[in-house]
């Protein structure tokens, strides 16, 4: 098969290095990739949200697949714009893309197909925003209403920090995205990812991790796109999975399928595990980043049948992924001033050693220079991945890769995986 992938950070990169180990390939083109996937395949300098360009590269490849990564191309309605084309597409349209790409519209369509979740409210003057705040206690959670790149949303521990969230946001700090604010309710428990793909009619669940949002050890800083993941999570139960799954999963499928646009891709739940049961903090549209990473280096099935069923249909045909019996974790190499203004053009130097079949180093925000040093690019830089008998193993790895390499000028937790070995 010759496939498509599109995107350029760790995700991209986790997948590119998962596909390119199928026997079913026979060209990968990464557009607009990233240096570490050009040793994996062909890259093209065509941008995740340049509609015709990838349209024409997937004629000129002749594609049997296009593979989307990022959450921009499908709000670009690359999904739609392939299959007038006839081109076989991983990833959901538009319409099925709202899921993700307005969080107004996701938190109504749970409240309308009844998914468990908590009070919000929406709106696009401060005032009334502001007004809504005396339904909660502190915390409160404001969220700007389209993507912001991981950035739009605040957990703010007091009133006063709360408006002011809502102030920038409606001001203009994330352009468009921030145009509608999200206030809603916030979820007591432990935060969890689980992911499950979908050929428009069938769904299969496809494995889960857990995050870490926050900047900083012990979860402090700001919210970030993720600063790390592990799996499996000990949050992860049977029970709690069989709870998302029914209460969640297969009702959103089912729900937005009604609505007239049926689900074909991955789709990701955010939740928050309490003492009732899973509560949706948000879904996303696509695998997570830097969750991904983690499931890639776990999965032991052939990635390629599962992305192609999904675009074609015939899903059901296909066996339960098969996973590694191994814990995997990944953590994030950022960029010092990430989240909100990252340096970037830092050289590194070390990450492209061998460090043994365990560890993979997965670049995110890089880019390569004429003589051949990688320099950052991004907020998220590197993504540092092991595996190991036990969770506890496969973090000395990680680490002991990453204090081999040598990136002034950027950060990085030292607890990722904290809550299952506490």
């Amino acid at each position: 098969m010759n496939i498509l992938l599109v995107g350029s950070g760790g995700r991209e990169h986790a997948l590119a290095w998962k596909i390119a180990q199928s026997p079913l390939l026979g060209r990968l083109v990464s557009a607009p990739g990233n240096p570490g996937m050009a040793a994996l395949g062909e890259i093209r300098p065509v941008k995740a949200d340049d509609i015709e360009g990838l349209i024409g590269l997937a004629r000129e490849i002749d594609a049997d697949l296009v593979v989307v990564g990022p959450e921009t191309s499908i709000a670009a309605g690359l999904a739609d714009r392939l299959a007038e084309e006839g081109i076989s597409c991983f990833g959901p349209t538009r319409a099925a893309g709202q899921l993700e790409t307005s969080k107004a519209f996701a938190k109504a369509f749970a409240e309308r197909h009844g998914l468990p979740s908590g009070r919000f409210g929406v709106f696009d003057q401060a005032a009334p925003a502001k007004a809504f705040l005396d339904n909660f206690e502190p915390p409160y959670v404001i969220k700007a209403d389209g993507l912001a790149a991981g950035k739009g949303v605040v957990i703010a521990p007091a009133r006063a920090e709360a408006e002011a969230a809502i102030d920038d946001a409606l001001g203009g700090r994330f352009g468009v995205a921030g145009a509608r604010v999200v206030i809603e309710a916030f979820l007591e428990g432990e935060i969890a990812s689980l992911f499950a793909l979908c050929d428009g009619e069938t769904s299969l669940l496809f494995g889960g991790a857990q995050d870490h949002k926050r900047a900083f050890d012990g979860d402090q800083g700001p919210n970030t796109g993720g600063m790390g993941a592990y799996a499996p999570a000990p949050v992860l139960s049977p029970g709690t999975v069989e709870a998302a799954r029914t209460q969640l999963i297969e009702p959103a499928f089912k729900a937005i399928a009604a609505e007239g646009a049926p689900y074909r891709g991955a789709l990701f739940c955010e939740m928050m595990v309490t003492e009732e049961g899973p509560r949706l903090v948000e879904f996303n549209v696509r695998f997570g980043d830097p969750e991904c990473q983690v499931l890639m280096l776990r999965l032991e099935s052939d990635i390629v049948p599962y992305l192609d069923a999904c675009a074609r249909g015939g899903l059901a045909k296909l066996p339960q992924p098969v996973w590694r019996d191994e814990a995997v974790i990944c953590v994030v190499l950022a960029a010092d001033g990430y989240p909100d203004a990252p340096v970037t053009g830092l050289v590194i130097a070390g990450a492209d050693a061998d460090f043994g079949e365990h560890v993979v180093v997965f670049h995110a925000g890089v880019r390569r220079e004429p003589d051949g040093s990688l320099v950052s690019s991004g907020g998220r830089v590197l993504n540092v991945c092991a595996r190991a008998p036990t969770l506890r193993q496969a973090r000395e790895r990680a680490y002991a890769a990453i204090d081999a390499i040598d990136f002034p000028g950027g950060f990085h937790r030292r607890d990722i995986g904290w809550r299952a070995l506490a």
